[in-house]
């Protein structure tokens, strides 16, 4: 990336500060190329002093002193924030949009014939874990996916995908982490009814979950079915385990999860 780019965030809340700090962390671009906004003054000084960048007060400033402008506020305030900045983006600008729900021909129809990527990103961002689905709208180029996928390796992963698939991100990543921590807690609390106290069986859930994903990011080109028989050798204590999940239709619960989610996703983008 060119170092010269400047990127500016108008919204600085956890997700925005997640990245930010993983493009300074890494050294990705230095701090004095990233610039905030908040409409408030008094906020914009306290996030100033807690992300470490210049952060000012104006909208339509922040523009135009960036090359790359994420818009990372809540989805009912982006309509109003894209009126209020439209007359200051340009085609070099690049625009993109981490508001739920908020679908680039919206953002278009606003602004123009101005690049726009959406991004749909995860909490474990927090924790430079983050997984984001990301897509271009009509006028945002294959150059414009590379440079949002090399910020976002940052703070984690980047696939691209099209909108009409965003909401399904939503559904596995978006939502995900309270599906997998929901999981992991009903495993913690059968291992302290059944005798294990609490913590100590959370502990066990937790590390075991990220020893198996760590297990199927290295898995080269092994079948996932391929580690679940590695463990569950037949007529072992983890074949019974599986029989029941299988038993209770697991496949099926987790299909409804997240067909459920997704429809929940397009429901609210429309």
């Amino acid at each position: 990336m060119n170092k010269n780019y400047k990127i500016g965030f108008i919204g600085c809340g956890k997700m925005a500060s997640a990245i930010i700090n993983g493009i300074i962390s890494s050294e990705f671009l230095p701090a004095s190329n990233i610039k905030g906004s908040e409409v408030n003054t008094e906020t914009a000084l306290q996030t100033q002093e807690r992300l470490k960048i210049t952060v000012i007060s104006d909208n339509k400033q922040l523009v135009k002193d960036s090359d790359v402008i994420f818009i990372a506020t809540k989805p009912n305030y982006a309509a109003g924030i894209l009126e209020e900045i439209k007359d200051e983006l340009t085609p070099k600008k690049l625009l993109v949009s981490i508001c739920a729900g908020v679908s680039t021909s919206k953002i278009e129809n606003i602004i123009g014939k101005n690049r726009v990527i959406r991004v749909m990103p995860n909490t474990p961002a927090l924790v430079l874990e983050g997984m984001s689905g990301i897509c271009k709208g009509t006028y945002a180029t294959d150059e414009d996916i590379k440079l949002v996928t090399e910020l976002l390796s940052n703070i984690g992963k980047a696939i691209e995908v099209t909108e009409e698939q965003i909401d399904i991100v939503t559904a596995i990543s978006g939502s995900g982490p309270a599906f997998f921590y929901k999981v992991m807690e009903d495993m913690a609390r059968a291992g302290e009814k059944l005798g294990l106290d609490y913590e100590k069986s959370l502990t066990l859930a937790v590390q075991t979950a990220i020893g198996s994903a760590k297990m199927i990011l290295q898995r080269g080109e092994t079948p996932v079915q391929t580690l679940i028989d590695n463990v569950a050798t037949k007529g072992g204590c983890t074949f019974v385990g599986i029989s029941v999940m299988n038993e209770e239709n697991s496949e099926k619960l987790f299909y409804d999860v997240i067909e459920q989610t997704t429809k929940k996703a397009s429901e609210l983008g429309k």
